[in-house]
């Protein structure tokens, strides 16, 4: 409680200085700082401008960008460097320690532990951590059996396997994709699962709350770890533990040169979905007002909603046990029917129990990472409580961004209630 407190007490204090030092400059600079920021802006509109040309355009708009953000830094950097530096560093602690102070280690649930559990691994997904760790002795010492997947075998096929042959646990060292198919068999026998994280990402473990650095210690969920039931999505009929994207993540992997320059065919991209030209999605969905609409650049579903646009915890879900979906559209909607009128903001974010995607065409996907093409229409729908998650007891067991509040107003208050706690007097009481 009291390193608690005085982490919560350094947020506070590195925050506050760091704002209180940036104003000062701000005003002694005026009207420098001013310039600065308009510079800025340009290169933040020239880079979006050219991310939607190609050619000649795009190189004349970035080259704008680059130089009017280089202009930036110069007036910023010509004099009191050290004074900027200062508040950056100052900012950036806050943050940290403001983390620090809102993680939390979740109460789980009590139950023995499962008596045949078995481990299944792919020694290839995050550079080898499995076989790197020795992951699969580990398991056998713990009296959890472990069945490597090879190239070419349906892991699918290997898990039903083991439930048939009496397997009453589950778990899996790989990636979210592979995560997902060992949770629906887990879910849908009502078995222990454990997320092992041995993939690149582990998105779901890290919102689990599951130490993605200990991968090992992620074994202990099935010697004395805690029980708790989280949501699954499904589209279509597939399971997923995180998230399906539609849209320019799923046109750009489609490219036969994805795979080795990705973040050029990524760019590549932009324009041909959102540029002067661009075709758009030519995907059709209903808001949270029951009005049609069309979507322009991307549609996110995901199991549970994300933490979008924050400073702390941004891109995870504080919750996995919200029984609801969270939607999110980027980019310009048409609703249908209203010809004339301004199109509504490029960003809007809602949570249902169901969400439904209508397309003329196959729909490029991403699901958990992995890329497929889905025969419209795209039903998707969450699956509420569906899955016993099992998690060691030295790991939170929470989401990093559980405890934390929405606002950054609330985030104040909610750092002065942990640093300094109020004691009811006698009188009070």
């Amino acid at each position: 409680m009291m390193r608690q407190r005085a982490t919560a007490a350094g947020a506070l204090v590195a925050g506050c200085g760091g704002l209180a030092l940036a104003l000062v400059l701000a005003v002694e600079a005026f009207p420098r700082g001013l310039v600065a920021l308009a510079c800025v802006a340009l290169a933040a509109a020239a880079a979006w401008y050219g991310l939607l040309r190609t050619g000649p355009s795009r190189l004349a708009a970035l080259v704008t960008g680059v130089a009017a953000l280089a202009a930036a830094l110069a007036l910023l950097a010509r004099d009191r460097l050290a004074e900027e530096l200062l508040i950056a560093g100052a900012l950036v602690l806050s943050i940290a320690l403001a983390r620090a102070a809102f993680a939390q280690h979740a109460r789980l649930r009590s139950r023995p532990p499962p008596q045949r559990p078995v481990l299944f691994f792919n020694p290839r997904s995050g550079g080898g951590k499995a076989a790197r760790l020795g992951l699969a002795r580990e398991a056998w010492a713990r009296g959890i059996a472990a069945i490597e997947l090879r190239p070419g075998e349906d892991l699918e096929r290997l898990v039903r396997a083991a439930v048939a042959d009496g397997a009453d646990g589950l778990a899996m060292a790989g990636g979210d994709g592979s995560q997902a198919i060992v949770a629906a068999v887990a879910a849908e026998h009502d078995l222990p699962y454990a997320c092992v994280p041995a993939g690149t990402r582990n998105h779901f473990a890290l919102d689990l709350g599951v130490d993605r650095d200990d991968v090992v210690g992620a074994l202990d969920a099935f010697v004395d770890g805690g029980e708790r039931r989280v949501d699954l999505g499904e589209v279509n009929g597939r399971v997923f533990v995180n998230n399906v994207s539609l849209g320019l993540y799923a046109e750009a992997v489609r490219h036969a040169g994805y795979r080795d320059a990705k973040l050029r065919t990524l760019l590549d991209t932009v324009p041909e979905v959102l540029g002067p030209d661009g075709a758009g999605l030519d995907l059709r969905w209903s808001g949270p007002g029951g009005h049609e609409h069309s979507a322009g650049a991307a549609i996110l579903v995901s199991n549970n909603r994300y933490r979008l646009g924050r400073a702390i915890g941004s891109g995870t879900r504080p919750h996995i046990d919200d029984g609801l979906l969270g939607i999110a559209v980027l980019g310009s909607s048409r609703g249908r029917g209203h010809r004339g009128r301004l199109p509504q903001r490029p960003w809007r974010a809602w949570t249902a129990p169901a969400f439904a995607v209508e397309a003329d065409h196959p729909v490029p996907a991403g699901i958990d990472g992995e890329t497929v093409e889905l025969e419209p229409p795209l039903r998707f729908r969450i699956w509420p409580s569906a899955l016993r998650v099992r998690i060691a007891p030295r790991h939170p067991g929470a989401s990093p961004s559980a405890s934390l509040p929405e606002g950054a107003a609330d985030s104040v208050r909610a750092l002065a209630r942990i640093a300094f706690p109020h004691h009811p007097t006698t009188k009070e009481q």
